[in-house]
């Protein structure tokens, strides 16, 4: 329909499904959870300065969908990391509008989550939030802003 979309994390693999992309387990049984670093792509520029660290938490991944472009990716077991498809769609696999209370929250009630391959421990998460978490948001704010006033189409 050309509107603009935004999807984080679920909503990011429920836009790639709907896309015709595959969104699936890691095939390692590998999951992203806590602060892990993301490289911005050249054509990732359409999402300003992206941090190279930003919170995750997620046991699934997606392919990135016909037509659309990878935008960030990682070495880790979800190498898809951000994408937007037309003008206007993005989907991110992360969470940037984590807050400290939300990570202090969420660490803390899933305990059998954080023995997982790939989760980091508890308080490296918090402790990660205070050094990570200004950036991130303030690159949300940022793309927020050039998102709302069309100024991240392609």
């Amino acid at each position: 329909e050309q509107k603009p979309f935004l999807g984080v994390c679920l909503g990011a693999q429920m836009l790639a499904k709907y896309l015709g992309a595959k969104v699936d387990y890691c095939c390692h049984g590998s999951v992203e959870i806590g602060y892990h670093r993301v490289q911005q792509l050249e054509q990732g520029r359409v999402l300003g300065a992206l941090p190279d660290h930003v919170f995750q938490w997620h046991r699934e991944g997606f392919d990135v969908p016909h037509g659309a472009d990878l935008l960030a990716s990682s070495k880790g077991a979800f190498p898809n990391q951000a994408f937007r498809y037309g003008p206007a769609a993005f989907g991110v696999q992360f969470h940037p509008e984590i807050t400290h209370a939300q990570v202090n929250r969420w660490s803390g009630g899933n305990p059998v989550r954080l023995m997982m391959r790939g989760a980091r421990p508890r308080h490296e998460q918090l402790s990660a939030h205070l050094t990570h978490g200004p950036r991130v948001h303030d690159w949300l704010d940022q793309f927020m802003k050039r998102w709302v006033d069309g100024r991240c189409g392609g």
